[in-house]
């Protein structure tokens, strides 16, 4: 097993960081006031730090760095995990200055895997060029979405047209003034195998009928990095054939393809919030005296910190492995340790946010440090791509089924 990088990574890490320490780190107050500041508070895409930040991304090679292929970096996972850590160290400028966000990443690979040449034209390559931003309707708030037949929207064909009408939430991005499509995910045939009733469309943010019913809260949070979570209701939104995504029925799969890269990406950027956590942690620890003497003299500080130290240390071999898994084998190959990642990051790393937070004292639960902030985000992961009870029940399924076969 080798454990070092090859030379295109390794040079790419160190322009991301020397990146993040000229230009993102400086510009994180920056951004944060001029968030304050915009008429609407959902476009931070339109704020001058986020523009610049982009300009600057695009002339040192650091643009759309998650995307395999001639479209993008033609990087592996196994060669961008390092990069998504380093970005996720500044969730919510990084990832958005170079391209790489959710729920844009997500549609591009949607579009990319099984768009038209057509809708790769006129949606894929804006997207591409951060020219516009996206969003991704799947969830429901009148079913279990954990379990995605369950979704009741319904996308009926009608003549050339087809037309969606139901109601979603935690539709990621679309608050968004600057997100111009939205990739629905609806019921096309009810009848048909469990499997194979749904369907994915494209509905260009314009479309009449579409009605934008509020921004939804993450723990009191905009989460407005994102472009703000929406609930949506569909009132006979009528959209040409063309924009189905794939086939009538393709839309489970479709969501299966997406869902998996969306999780190790996740999984990747959330060491790089430990690994800022631990940092701020033992800062704090060094600088505040409590009972004579520094809190870094406490044990149990002490112990925070070295615990912190090997479960990053751990989640981040798991993570690599599940990269080189899928590079080697495919996603369905990597399917057992995606699922093991996306149920131990969210709630590795929220152990570490959580003692973090007790070093900082109340401090840590203000908006002068990104620890709440951040808390509030990788609580959400729990839920994100499929809550931990589904992972863990699908997972078990696997082991029980390898001991049924010996």
């Amino acid at each position: 097993m080798h454990f070092d990088y090859d030379s295109t990574t390794k040079d790419l890490i160190t322009r991301l960081l020397e990146f993040m320490d000229e230009e993102v780190h400086p510009a994180e107050e920056t951004f944060a006031a001029e968030m304050d500041q915009l008429e609407d508070r959902w476009a931070w895409t339109r704020t001058p730090v986020i523009t610049r930040l982009r300009e600057e991304a695009r002339s040192r090679g650091l643009w759309n760095l998650f995307l395999p292929g001639e479209s993008g970096a033609g990087l592996t996972n196994l060669q961008y995990a390092p990069l998504a850590e380093i970005s996720g160290r500044s969730l919510q400028l990084a990832p958005p200055a170079m391209n790489c966000a959710a729920p844009d990443t997500g549609n591009i690979e949607v579009l990319e895997m099984f768009g038209t040449p057509e809708q790769k034209r006129r949606w894929l390559d804006p997207l591409l060029a951060g020219q516009i931003r996206s969003g991704f309707a799947m969830t429901e708030p009148d079913v279990a979405s954990s379990d995605a037949t369950n979704i009741s929207t319904r996308i009926q064909r009608d003549g050339d047209s087809y037309v969606i009408n139901g109601r979603k939430w935690w539709t990621t991005g679309a608050m968004n003034p600057d997100a111009q499509i939205l990739i629905v995910m609806g019921k096309t045939d009810p009848e048909a195998d469990r499997h194979r009733q749904q369907s994915q469309i494209i509905v260009p943010r314009g479309t009449p009928g579409i009605e934008f019913r509020r921004g939804m809260r993450v723990f009191g949070y905009d989460d407005r990095e994102h472009g703000g979570h929406a609930e949506i209701v569909f009132h006979d939104v009528r959209v040409p054939v063309e924009n189905l995504i794939g086939g009538e029925g393709d839309g489970f799969a479709i969501a299966q393809a997406r869902l998996g890269p969306g999780r190790i990406h996740h999984c990747m950027r959330s060491i790089g919030l430990a690994e800022r956590a631990v940092e701020l942690m033992c800062d704090r620890a060094n600088q505040r005296v409590a009972f004579g003497k520094p809190l870094a003299q406490q044990g149990v500080i002490r112990d925070w910190i070295a615990e912190s130290r090997v479960r990053i240390e751990q989640l981040r071999l798991l993570v690599l492995k599940t990269a080189w898994l899928m590079d080697t084998v495919g996603n369905k190959g990597a399917h057992t340790e995606i699922q093991a990642i996306k149920i131990a990051t969210p709630r590795t790393v929220e152990w570490i946010l959580d003692k973090a937070i007790q070093v900082h004292g109340a401090g840590g639960l203000s908006q002068d440090f990104p620890l709440a902030a951040s808390y509030a985000n990788i609580r959400s992961l729990r839920f994100a791509d499929g809550p931990d009870e589904t992972h863990k029940n699908s997972l078990a399924r696997h082991e029980l089924r390898k001991r049924v076969s010996t």
